[in-house]
């Protein structure tokens, strides 16, 4: 805007006629015509005269590019943040419905408040939405617990052990002649069950299945191939999947949160050794990945760790991905490196958790490091899947769903029954039911049961049934290949990564997935030494 402009736009805008306007500065309305039609400009002295009348400073007169305002103004100023710019994830108002079903869901009181959620929902973004957000909080933090609520669901850990069944199943001494194998097993175990379900990561069945379909991978089989994704189809179905990570398109497993949070849970031990805290923890993501890395809980988190919120307050303030699978897909190192030891690698996986997650959220990275350490010293699938729940409440949705999945199971249910089932109690489409915790974990322990064993049947059951293919992939991937080293795994699933693994992590960049999995190994083992030295 130049300076005509700005004079013209500034008089209109305060209503004065140019008589008027030239009468305020002592000069002819010739010559304020003459000012906004560009025919001349002020000279410095009536310049400043117009920047003094309008409460603007002349850089912003002259150059439109300067938004200081007089002295006078600012003592009233404010600063609030560019809203459209942030992330939906780092601010707490943009998912206010999440909250409200997450709260429900814990059992918190609040029914009476639905309107009041969904209608703050609906304001645009600014300091008012913001300011009903916190009010809002404030409403779910103090809330109490519904009084016919049925479960018991703990964070702490001392609780969730006096919580848990009584039987400890998945115990016992590892083959050391087979760890090595099993260990490197289940690092490959996760990263190609993550490469099948990465590139159809965030689509939902009604896109999925008629990829899988119409490109001959029905039951799915197979990678998916940039092949199999052609015009015509992305056309038809309004899809935009050109230039995705397809199997035959990458020359090594390409950097996912799934695969960064194992290399990052070795880097953390190397620093902190096995007794590393929550605190630890916290420190170490801000110090190893940019905030991007981060998604969902892990967001709020880290959004929380720079504020000054710690563990395990980092989990809660303004966090309603709480429950979310972020965690549980975690906790898979400290299985690794506790072979036999389920209690120990639930442990660790709780320590690591309860930085950014609450109740189930938790519990979902306990289950999953508790049944990989089973993994290693038991064949037996339903047996993995109850090491899995003796180290969380038994009185938990999770161990409800969980439970459920294994009562179809033993009556005999196909899998077509069992993820039609998943899919009735859980709706992928909401980001709430796709990416819950409880929904996936589901998915996880009927691609066990349900493929029998068989590495490449199951990690396809939990990638084409939907809901959050690459985690569900990657974490059954890891158990089966715990269970059966890497003769369990196929040539056909190995080669596209070519045993290397990209990371975010700072100072790590790209890994040989033989050298981490050697690592992880002499981890474990000396981690076995100690014990046996303790226990002696």
């Amino acid at each position: 805007m130049n300076l005509s402009t700005m004079i013209a736009k500034l008089r209109c805008d305060a209503n004065i006629s140019q008589e008027k306007f030239a009468e305020l500065l002592g000069v002819s309305r010739q010559a304020v015509q003459k000012w906004e039609t560009g025919a001349t400009q002020p000279d410095l002295d009536n310049i400043i005269k117009i920047a003094r009348y309008f409460s603007v400073s002349v850089d912003t007169l002259i150059f439109n590019s300067d938004k200081r305002t007089t002295e006078e103004l600012t003592i009233d100023k404010k600063l609030s943040p560019q809203y459209s710019s942030m992330h939906a994830w780092e601010l707490y108002s943009a998912d206010l419905p999440v909250e409200y079903t997450q709260s429900i869901e814990e059992g918190k009181d609040i029914a009476q408040y639905e309107d009041l959620f969904r209608a703050a929902a609906k304001l645009p973004a600014g300091d008012i939405k913001e300011r009903i957000a916190d009010v809002l909080f404030d409403v779910v933090l103090n809330a109490p617990t519904q009084a016919d609520y049925p479960h018991n669901e703990p964070s702490d850990l001392e609780t969730i052990r006096l919580l848990r069944p009584d039987v400890r199943p998945g115990e016992g001494k590892p083959d050391a002649d087979r760890l090595k194998d099993k260990i490197h097993g289940a690092w490959m175990g996760r990263i190609c069950g993550c490469l099948l379900g990465k590139p159809v990561e965030g689509l939902r069945t009604n896109l999925l299945h008629p990829l899988l379909k119409e490109s001959g991978n029905w039951p799915m089989h197979r990678y998916i191939l940039s092949t199999d994704i052609t015009e015509d189809f992305c056309q038809r179905h309004n899809a935009r999947l050109m230039g995705r990570c397809w199997a035959d398109t990458v020359s090594c497993m390409p950097s996912d949160d799934d695969t960064n949070y194992t290399v990052l849970a070795l880097k953390l031990i190397e620093k902190y050794g096995l007794d590393f805290t929550p605190w630890d923890v916290s420190r170490f993501w801000m110090d190893m990945q940019p905030k991007n890395a981060y998604c969902t809980a892990e967001r709020a988190a880290f959004r929380n760790f720079v504020a000054g919120y710690n563990p395990p307050d980092s989990a809660v303030y303004k966090n309603p991905y709480r429950e979310w699978i972020g965690a549980q897909i975690r906790g898979d190192y400290f299985g690794y490196i506790n072979p036999g030891n389920p209690e120990l690698a639930a442990e660790m996986a709780w320590r690591d958790a309860s930085i950014s997650h609450v109740k189930n959220g938790i519990y979902g990275e306990m289950f999953a490091a508790a049944m990989i350490a089973a993994a290693a010293v038991e064949d037996d699938i339903p047996t993995i899947i109850e090491a899995g729940l003796a180290q969380i409440p038994a009185q938990s949705r999770l161990t409800a769903a969980i439970r459920d999945v294994l009562s179809l199971y033993a009556e005999g249910r196909t899998k077509e029954e069992i993820f039609a089932h998943i899919h009735e109690v859980w709706d992928e489409y909401t980001g709430h039911g796709w990416c819950h915790t409880i929904s996936n974990a589901m998915i996880v322990a009927a691609s066990l049961l349900w493929g029998k064993g068989d590495y490449g049947a199951s990690i396809c059951m939990a990638v084409e049934t939907g809901f959050d293919t690459d985690c569900n992939g990657a974490t059954v991937g890891s158990i089966l290949g715990m269970r059966g080293g890497m003769g369990s795994i196929g040539g056909e699933w190995q080669t596209p990564v070519n045993d290397r693994l990209n990371t975010t992590i700072f100072g790590v960049g790209q890994v040989r997935i033989s050298e981490m999995a050697e690592k992880t190994w002499e981890t474990a083992a000396a981690n076995i030494k100690t014990e046996q030295n303790i226990d002696n």
